[in-house]
């Protein structure tokens, strides 16, 4: 099938090359580049990506200036259509700051970067960007942080997890997440925020292929919808 992705590019992104890269090498497609400053999306895109880094310095909170870029009014409708939509690390945080995930990304625990590789755990396997994964599997992902302690109210926590919408949990304590949460779900399916890279880790060159899986269980579901 033929796949039309694109990867946002803000001021201070630093891993939209990486996302561009896994895009391209599990699809066979290059992405398009988009710019954060564009008013509109290129037309019939299957699949959009925010990727990590420290849009606009991380000034005001980590994604809150990105979440009123231009672009995001036209992301924020192609998701409400039912386009898939990936936040990893920085765009999971622009994620929730634009409304599209519940939530918040606060400063972690101990006030310290953590850039490691950590251990997952894949809490639902049912979701368009995680059908490639066994039920509770245990992977392995780089993360690269200093406001990844994701935060909610016991109200929407409850919600979440009732609702089968954590798709990736910490095996461990990495950032003092509530739940050990890592990765959400919106009620439609079509959007996931998660802090750890799955675009870092792709092929064995990079040390493992545990990411690849999300992007597969993407283009499978797009080919068979």
């Amino acid at each position: 099938m033929s796949f039309r992705s694109a990867v946002i590019t803000f001021p201070g992104s630093n891993c939209d090359r990486d996302m561009a890269d896994a895009l391209e090498k599990v699809s066979g497609s290059a992405p398009l580049r988009v710019w954060h400053g564009d008013a509109d999306l290129p037309d019939n895109l299957d699949f959009i990506a925010l990727p990590g880094g420290f849009s606009y310095g991380d000034y005001l909170r980590s994604g809150a200036m990105a979440a009123r870029s231009p672009v995001m009014r036209a992301v924020v409708d192609a998701a409400n259509r039912g386009v898939p939509v990936l936040g990893v690390c920085n765009g999971f945080q622009v994620l929730t700051e634009s409304g599209l995930l519940p939530g918040a990304l606060m400063r972690n625990a101990g006030i310290t970067f953590v850039c490691r590789d950590v251990a997952l755990t894949v809490d639902n396997n049912q979701s368009l960007f995680t059908s490639r994964y066994a039920q509770g599997q245990r992977i392995v992902i780089p993360v690269a942080h200093h406001d990844g302690n994701y935060f909610a109210d016991a109200e929407t926590l409850d919600r979440l997890e009732g609702e089968g919408r954590v798709a990736f949990r910490y095996a461990e304590d990495v950032n003092g997440s509530a739940r050990q949460i890592a990765g959400v779900l919106n009620a439609a399916g079509n959007v996931l925020g998660m802090m750890p890279h799955p675009e870092r880790m792709i092929e064995a060159e990079q040390g493992g292929s545990d990411g690849r899986a999300l992007f597969e269980s993407a283009l499978n579901a797009l080919a068979s919808a």
